[in-house]
């Protein structure tokens, strides 16, 4: 069984974008230019065909015409965290969810700090939209990417479902 960890970087509205996979699955998608860049990570080759299907879905994404990703995704981390990426995926595009709302779908009304933590650790972001989880107030909080491009991400699918209707 091949373990090679892949990555390639792409172009984006929001900036260069850093793809890391392996075995055809999607582990990582990092925004370059945000507040937290992250490394290549060590041991993985450069190689741009595996990330075919997800350059492609990012492109129809960024274009107005995708709201769903159909990539195979690899969530690594502790179970709640894996719980919390898991409802990300959930909250439909155009749509946001406070942490707190979160926190209960989840079982654990108590817990939106820790929601806010895992949201922080989604190593798979745009596809597992954290860019959708706002404060319970409506406010935007924080984002790797930096509030402007979650601010971009949401109006750009607001405007998007707009079009679509």
């Amino acid at each position: 069984m091949n373990m090679t960890l892949h990555h390639t970087t792409i172009d984006s509205p929001i900036g260069e974008l850093l793809l890391v996979g392996r075995e055809g699955a999607l582990r990582g998608l990092y925004m370059q230019e945000g507040a937290r860049p992250k490394r290549v990570p060590t041991g993985s080759t450069r190689a741009d065909e595996p990330f075919a299907a997800v350059r492609e879905q990012l492109g129809e994404y960024f274009a107005g015409e995708r709201v769903r990703f159909e990539l195979p995704l690899e969530l690594d981390g502790p179970a709640f965290e894996r719980t919390v990426w898991e409802a990300l995926t959930e909250i439909g595009y155009g749509e946001t969810r406070s942490y707190g709302e979160i926190a209960r779908r989840i079982g654990f009304p108590d817990a939106a700090r820790a929601v806010g933590r895992a949201n922080g650790r989604n190593p798979i972001s745009i596809i597992v939209p954290c860019h959708r989880v706002i404060g319970a107030d409506g406010s935007l909080t924080g984002y790797g990417g930096g509030l402007e491009r979650k601010q971009f991400l949401l109006e750009h699918e607001t405007g998007a479902a707009r079009l679509a209707i």
